[in-house]
Order: structure tokens, then sequence, then C-alpha cells
């Protein structure tokens, strides 16, 4: 993710770009417990799992042609790049 980031801010910074960024959203953790054994019988263990997603944002002030080039850089698999334009 941070490759990512630093590959967008240096996208933008090549055409002379205002960025603002990247800006640390909090950390989203999804917790599942469950219990160890199917069939329910025995001692009562437990199985912890948990996810943690990490969001970043960048501000970029750009027309929308600009935008789709900086954009179109390669992301590494696990890490989502989502785009929106603010009118």
């Amino acid at each position: 993710m941070i490759t990512v980031c630093a590959q967008l801010i240096e996208g933008a910074k090549k055409e002379n770009l205002v960025v603002k960024g990247p800006i640390r959203l909090p950390t989203k953790v999804l917790r599942i417990t469950t219990r160890k054994t199917p069939c329910g019988e025995g001692s009562k263990t437990w199985d912890r799992f948990q996810m943690r997603i990490h969001k970043r944002l960048i501000n970029l002030h750009t027309p929308a042609d600009l935008l789709r080039q900086i954009t179109s850089i390669s992301i590494e698999p696990g890490v989502n790049v989502e785009v929106t334009q603010a009118n």
C-alpha cells in the first residue's frame, strides 16, 4: 500500500499538481470468534481470527483526463484503489 501511494504521489508531482496526503484513516478491525470443534463436544476451546483494513486518503486537484493517466499505474495484489471525483 505504501508503494502504491508513493507511485500516485510521484505521478502527480511529475505533472506539477497540488497533492495533499497520504492521510491515514482509522484502521478497521474485523473479528470472528469460532469454536474449534465442529461437533460441539469436548472442551470449549475457541479460535480467534481478525482482519485489519488500512486506508489512506490522497487529495489530488486535477482534471479528469490527467487523473485517469495518473491512476493507470500497476497495483499490487491485495491493494484496492478507489477514485472519486468531486464536482
